[in-house]
This record gives structure tokens, C-alpha cells and sequence, in this order.
């Protein structure tokens, strides 16, 4: 596998909505491992394909020790709300406080085109929002309460 460039707020491609991924190959597979150790390199809990300037609807998330990809991801539920610090790896040493749903339930494909449901709360529920919203070229930031802020204190992302 191998680590690739984290596309920066400004680039292109994070502003682009993304097509659906049709079928499982060994191209879409060496994407997949490449934006895990891309993610796990720069300390991030989750990476949308855009991020690494490929304009496909997949996700990986690891918000606990356990991986999740999340390929044509769609959320079919939400409630509850939190409110908390939230930073992406393409706006490095930011952060600013956002309000998510305190529970998501998604549908998506694993790597093999195999459906599946997710359900997550807390972090894992704002991972899952923050990505899905990459795949339509929205930037956490146009949820931000208040200033974008130094995160060096923040050791949470995404």
C-alpha cells in the first residue's frame, strides 16, 4: 500500500460531487488501502476518496481500533444531536465546533460490493457525516459555529 498526498481546502477536487462506484476491482481495492494508510499516517480517524483526489463515493473510517469502508455510502437515519470539535485532514491544524447527529444509521457497499448497515454514535456518527459530505463537495466548515481555531490542543480529527 501506499500513503498519498492529502488534497488542501482550496484544491478542486474537495468541492466536486462524486460518481458511484459500479463494481469491486483491484484498482478500487489498492484505493481503499491507500487511503487507510494514508488516514492512519496522518492521525486522522476518516479520508473520502476526494481527499486523495479521486472522484469516487468511498469512505474509510477507524474511530475505535475497528476499520470501516463505506463505498456508495447513504445515510438512511439520523437522531439526536452533539455538539463538539471537528477538523479534517485536508484543513490541517484547525478546528472548529460543530453540531452533528448523535446517531447515524448508513447504507453502503464493503470492499467486496457486499451490502451492509453501520450504525455509530458520538465520533463515530460525526465520522460518518463529515466523509459522506466530502463525496458531495461539502467541507465541514459551512457548519462551523463561530472561527475555525488553532487545534494544537485537539487531538481528535475528523
Amino acid at each position: 500500500m501506499a500513503i498519498r498526498t492529502i488534497r488542501l481546502e482550496g484544491d478542486k477536487a474537495l468541492t466536486k460531487v462524486c460518481r458511484p462506484v459500479a463494481e469491486s476491482t483491484p484498482k478500487i481495492k489498492q484505493l481503499i488501502g491507500d487511503m487507510f494508510d494514508t488516514m492512519y499516517d496522518a492521525m486522522g480517524v476518516g479520508l473520502a476518496a476526494p481527499q486523495v483526489g479521486i472522484l469516487k463515493r468511498i469512505v474509510v473510517i477507524d474511530t475505535d481500533g475497528t476499520p470501516h469502508v463505506l463505498i456508495n455510502p447513504e445515510i438512511i437515519e439520523t437522531s439526536g444531536e452533539q455538539t463538539g470539535d471537528e477538523g479534517c485532514l485536508s484543513i490541517p491544524g484547525k478546528c472548529g465546533t460543530v453540531t452533528r447527529p448523535g446517531y447515524v444509521r448508513v447504507k453502503a457497499y464493503d470492499e467486496n460490493m457486499k451490502p451492509f448497515e453501520l450504525e455509530g454514535t458520538e465520533l463515530l456518527a460525526r465520522a460518518i457525516c463529515h466523509e459522506c459530505e466530502h463525496l458531495d463537495g461539502i467541507m465541514y466548515t459551512t457548519h462551523v459555529q463561530g472561527e475555525l481555531r488553532d487545534n494544537t490542543v485537539i487531538e481528535e480529527e475528523e
